[in-house]
């Protein structure tokens, strides 16, 4: 009778033995301080238009004629649950367009139509909800 109960004793210890250690859960303050560290950055080009979500016609030098829609694409990172303003702006003209992030890496676009007038160089930023820069690319464009 010894056997039998020894046996089923021996055997729960065994599997209790292979069980792996539960896993320790972060520190909500440790998870905090991971996020903080993340800096969000901007990756900007700038094209001619966005099909699936990609720039196309990608140029630092455009000549178009007036009325035409010049993109600029940006894949956020490190700015989950956010919005980012993206800036067109040449010496003291400036547009502006506010867009959301809802998660990280996202990529969206903004575009300006530009007409007579609007020739020259400009500069295309993508701005954090702070305000930080986190992005640009500079452009020309010459109005046909």
């Amino acid at each position: 009778m010894r056997k039998n109960l020894f046996l089923p004793i021996l055997a729960s210890a065994a599997l209790f033995a292979q069980a792996p250690a539960p896993k320790a859960e972060p520190k909500p303050a440790a998870m905090a301080e991971a996020k903080a560290e993340t800096k969000a950055s901007a990756e900007v080009k700038v094209g001619t238009g966005v099909e699936k979500m990609e720039i196309q016609g990608e140029s630092t030098s455009f000549k178009v004629p007036a009325g035409t829609k010049i993109y600029a694409w940006t894949k956020v990172a490190g700015a989950a649950d956010s919005t980012v303003t993206v800036v067109f702006s040449k010496g003291e003209r400036t547009s502006k367009q506010e867009l959301k992030v809802p998660r990280s890496p996202y990529r969206t676009n903004a575009y300006r139509t530009f007409r007579a007038g609007d020739a020259g160089d400009w500069t295309v930023k993508v701005l954090g909800a702070d305000g930080a820069e986190l992005g640009k690319a500079d452009f020309s464009v010459e109005i046909q």
